[in-house]
């Protein structure tokens, strides 16, 4: 590991001031944005229309897209969008390309009913996550290549900002919807929730207004293409070349490429053990998370409450500390950022623990939210900053897209069964976080097993 001279703190720090941070910033609120409609807002939905824990839990299954865009995204990478991708830049074609599809479903959301509709409420909420999932691919794509391969610190920097953007996207898009569905039901509309929906949808077409304003580096595009181009002759000079051949090696070069260069990079053990660590390390707070709004409900806390203190409140401390995760991230490097995160995971879930046993506390829910923001915070950025580190640029979509999602798998597949874990212990919500705080310590046995082989950059 190469070692670098540390600056003064603010030396360190002045690398947020640099421009492109604030484009990052925005990439992280458009992907962070969605996970607003299909995680808190239709969770709460479904709670209020007297759907079950388990139901709403299973209903969480549609976030498993996100564990597997690294599917579709090497065709991400290399299909070009007719018209848009000459107009606005390949990556910013499939962006806005998405963000028209959210909008649209947003729309099909207002007019049904969770009691009377629900597969198609699923159904709808699948095509955002898809829709989601798919962005997230050129998103991250977009964001690694505003910086150069080898400006470590402001890839740091830039996990910080793309972090502080999407919990922005996240917590201050909660707000909207928690406060909106508030307010209409206080004032006898019926229909709230899908009104709000309708809301909601005015930030989407804010965000893409925005997105405009982010440049794409082109020479980075002709790049891409000729290192795209020297596999397939690699491969074409195996095979004897006709038109079935040709798409051949097309589709084994766009899929195969990305994951060859993965493990030629890393070794075969090590890469399995990087991937076996992203799977687990988030599992526990992905349980508390699928759940939480859940809880705040059930012990009394209101729509306007859980805005005030889960996302306002919230906002403001995982703003707060993922910029000085960041820093720390710089300073420190990641790996130890990682072990840190891990070790504030499973203590601030603990804190639910007492909130749960203890009953509706508006002082202990405070220090609960703002404890949990911190560890996700540094969790979020560092996790961020690693994976980004790992990938090769020649194929930055597909492998930040295949660790990302690998990680998601962990989070979404098993998380969806939260609600059940509560109905299995009889509504014992302590008990519940007790185990979110364990599941966090596999994954840092992983990590510490593969530390000193990984090849990072810092």
């Amino acid at each position: 590991m190469i070692e670098i001279k540390k600056k003064t703190l603010s030396e360190t720090f002045s690398v947020y001031f640099d421009k492109r941070m604030i484009k990052i910033l925005l990439l992280g609120a458009i992907s962070g944005f969605p996970w607003v409609l299909i995680g808190s807002s239709l969770s709460l939905w479904l709670k209020e229309d007297g759907l079950s824990r388990s139901t709403i839990g299973w209903a969480g299954l549609i976030f498993a897209v996100y564990a597997f865009n690294y599917l579709w995204a090497p065709l991400i990478d290399r299909i070009r969008i007719p018209i848009l991708t000459k107009k606005l830049g390949h990556r910013k074609a499939w962006i806005v390309l998405m963000q028209v599809t959210i909008l649209i479903s947003l729309c099909f959301w207002s007019f049904l009913n969770p009691m009377k509709d629900l597969s198609l409420v699923i159904s709808i909420g699948l095509i955002i996550a898809i829709a989601s999932a798919t962005q997230d691919i050129t998103v991250d794509a977009l964001r690694i290549e505003q910086i150069d391969e080898k400006e470590t610190k402001s890839m740091a920097a830039g996990a910080a900002m793309v972090v502080v953007g999407w919990w922005s996207g996240y917590k201050l898009g909660g707000v909207l919807s928690l406060f909106s569905a508030q307010y209409l039901e206080n004032i006898g509309i019926e229909n709230y929730w899908q009104i709000t929906f309708l809301l909601l949808g005015g930030l989407v077409i804010l965000m893409n207004i925005g997105l405009m304003f982010v440049e794409e580096k082109n020479n980075k595009e002709k790049e891409r293409k000729l290192k795209q181009n020297a596999m397939d002759e690699l491969i074409a000079n195996k095979i004897k070349r006709n038109f079935i051949t040709n798409s051949i090696i097309w589709v084994s070069s766009t899929i195969s490429g990305p994951i060859l260069s993965f493990f030629k990079k890393n070794g075969f053990s090590i890469a399995i053990g990087i991937l076996t660590f992203v799977f687990l390390f988030k599992i526990g707070e992905a349980f508390l998370g699928r759940m939480s709004i859940i809880f705040y409900k059930e012990i009394g806390f209101s729509k306007s409450d859980i805005a005030i203190y889960s996302k306002t409140l919230g906002w403001v401390t995982t703003v707060t500390f993922t910029l000085l995760g960041g820093l720390f991230v710089i300073r420190s490097g990641v790996l130890k950022a990682m072990f840190l995160a891990g070790a504030l995971m499973a203590g601030t879930n603990l804190l639910f623990t007492l909130l749960a046993w203890s009953g509706k506390s508006e002082l202990l829910f405070a220090i609960a939210v703002i404890f949990d923001d911190i560890a996700a915070a540094f969790a979020t950025v560092a996790f961020v900053a690693f994976i980004s580190l790992l990938v090769d640029r020649t194929y930055t979509a597909t492998q930040y897209a295949l660790l990302a999602s690998i990680g998601t798998a962990g989070r979404t597949t098993l998380a969806s069964s939260s609600g059940a874990l509560v109905d299995w212990l009889n509504g014992d919500w302590g008990i519940f976080f007790i185990l979110t705080a364990i599941m966090v310590i596999p994954s840092l046995v992983c990590l510490w097993l593969i530390k000193d082989k990984l090849k990072l950059h810092e």
